[in-house]
C-alpha cells in the first residue's frame, strides 16, 4: 500500500534507537523527508546509517535535548514546516512513591508530558494553515493498565494523552490527527533493562525474566520494533485521516479489557 506520504516532512523525536528509529525508519521507507533526534552524536550518525541501509533514505540528524527549551527550538528551526510529529522520550525508571520527591516528579512531567504538548504547540499552527498533520505520541501501555512501581511513567504520559484527545476533536477539521501508540513489551534497550531489574530483584537469570516475560503475552512473544514502525507510518498515512483521537495497543493481545 501507498500511503500517500512521499516528501512530506517528518520529526521523530528521541529517534537515535529503539521505538523511536524505528519509526523513522518506517517513515522514511514511506519516501518522508525524515528529521531524527538525539543528544548523542554518535549514536545519531550510527542511526543515519542504519536508516539509509534499510530504505536508501539519509534522514537528517539533529542533536538537541527536548526537554529543554533550546532543544526544542533547534528541533524546530531544522524542520520549520513538518507535516508529521512523532512525540517519543525516555520514560522514568520504575520505583516507589517513597522515592519521588517533587524533583522526580518535575522531571517526569517535563519529559513525558510537557515536552510533546511543547512540540506539538510549536508545530500545530502550520499544520492546520497547509491542512495536513499527523502527530503520533509513544506513551506506554502502562497508561491503560498501571503499575505502581511505574507511577512516574503512567501519571505524566495520562496527562499527555488527555490534553491530546481534547486538542484532537479541536483540530480535525483542519486534517490535522492525533494518535497515541501504546507498547509494551516490544524488544527494545529499555525492555532489556526492565528485564535486567527484574532478575535482580527475583534472583534468577535474564532467560529466566524473559521467559516470565514472554508467558505474560498473549502471543507469547516479544514485540518487533519494527512492528510499531509500521503502525506508526499507517497512522501518519493520508489514508489514516479519519482516525484521531485514538490509543493503538502494541500489546500482543495482552490487554483484558475492551475500553
Amino acid at each position: 500500500m501507498d500511503l500517500g506520504i512521499r516528501n512530506r516532512r517528518a520529526i521523530v523525536c528521541a529517534s537515535s534507537q529503539g521505538l523511536g528509529l524505528a519509526c523513522a525508519t518506517s517513515l522514511a521507507r514511506e519516501g518522508c523527508v525524515v528529521f531524527i533526534n538525539g543528544r548523542d552524536q554518535s549514536r545519531l550518525a550510527q542511526a543515519v546509517a542504519q536508516i539509509e541501509a534499510a530504505t536508501g533514505v539519509r534522514a537528517t540528524p539533529v542533536a538537541a535535548d527536548i526537554n529543554t527549551e533550546t532543544g526544542r527550538a533547534t528541533l524546530i528551526a531544522a524542520c520549520s514546516e513538518p507535516d508529521i510529529l512523532v512525540n517519543n522520550n525516555a520514560g522514568p525508571p520504575p520505583g516507589a512513591l517513597a522515592d519521588w520527591d517533587h524533583a522526580a516528579w518535575l522531571s517526569a512531567l517535563e519529559a513525558n508530558m510537557l515536552a510533546p504538548i511543547l512540540l506539538i504547540r510549536a508545530v500545530l499552527p502550520g499544520m492546520r494553515e497547509r491542512r495536513f498533520g499527523r502527530i503520533v505520541n509513544i506513551t506506554s501501555a502502562m497508561v491503560k493498565a498501571p503499575l505502581a512501581p511505574m507511577g512516574l511513567s503512567s501519571g505524566a504520559r495520562t496527562g499527555l494523552m488527555s490534553f491530546c484527545k481534547g486538542l484532537s476533536r479541536e483540530v480535525a477539521q483542519a486534517n490535522v490527527t492525533i494518535n497515541n501508540l501504546l507498547p509494551e513489551r516490544i524488544d527494545t534497550d529499555r525492555q532489556r533493562f526492565m528485564a535486567q531489574l527484574t532478575a535482580s530483584l527475583n534472583g534468577y537469570s535474564l532467560d529466566e525474566a524473559y521467559e516470565q516475560i514472554r508467558s505474560s503475552i498473549a502471543a507469547r512473544r516479544l514485540g518487533r520494533p519494527e512492528e510499531l514502525g509500521d503502525a506508526c507510518a499507517f497512522l501518519c498515512s493520508a489514508q489514516a485521516g479519519f482516525i484521531s483521537g485514538q490509543n493503538l495497543q502494541l500489546d500482543g493481545g495482552t490487554y483484558p479489557g475492551i475500553f
